[in-house]
């Protein structure tokens, strides 16, 4: 699923839509999205000058918007708003750099009350770039 189904599940547009393509989505369990990092991105000038890699914190953006497609992509939840509350252990382990594909992986951990707790993995060619997991909660009108 492209783009267009992306910003039919999320809020996110402009610069701060993160995730270009669906590849899977088991709603409420597991996402599959990517991310195709390229050259003309807002960052690349200044994070490096001649040497463009991608924050680590656009990379865990990336992955929380996956996260938000597992709440989003459930029967009448589409649009809604999921709010990062919290990230932990948050490892960054590879650089990622325009014309990689960054292929986002998030599964449902733990579920209590309107707490939700992904575990989430970011990779380029089947190497981890960035491993973690994120608290999430849903907008109470959504």
């Amino acid at each position: 699923m492209g783009r267009e189904a992306v910003e039919a599940l999320l809020p996110h547009r402009g610069h701060m839509l993160m995730v270009d393509e669906i590849v899977e989505i088991q709603p409420g369990e597991r996402a599959v999205a990517r991310k195709y990092v390229r050259d003309d991105e807002f960052w690349c000038a200044g994070h490096f000058p001649g040497r463009p890699i991608l924050p680590g914190v656009l990379m865990a953006e990336a992955l929380a918007q996956t996260a938000a497609l597992l709440f989003t992509s459930q029967e009448g939840k589409a649009g809604a708003t999921v709010y990062l509350v919290g990230m932990e252990k948050m490892r960054f382990r590879r650089m990622v750099q325009p014309g990689d594909v960054l292929e986002l992986e998030v599964t449902v951990s733990d579920t209590r009350h309107s707490m939700y707790t992904f575990q989430a993995t970011a990779r380029v060619d089947g190497q981890r770039a960035c491993t973690g997991s994120f608290l999430a909660t849903v907008d109470k009108e959504s």
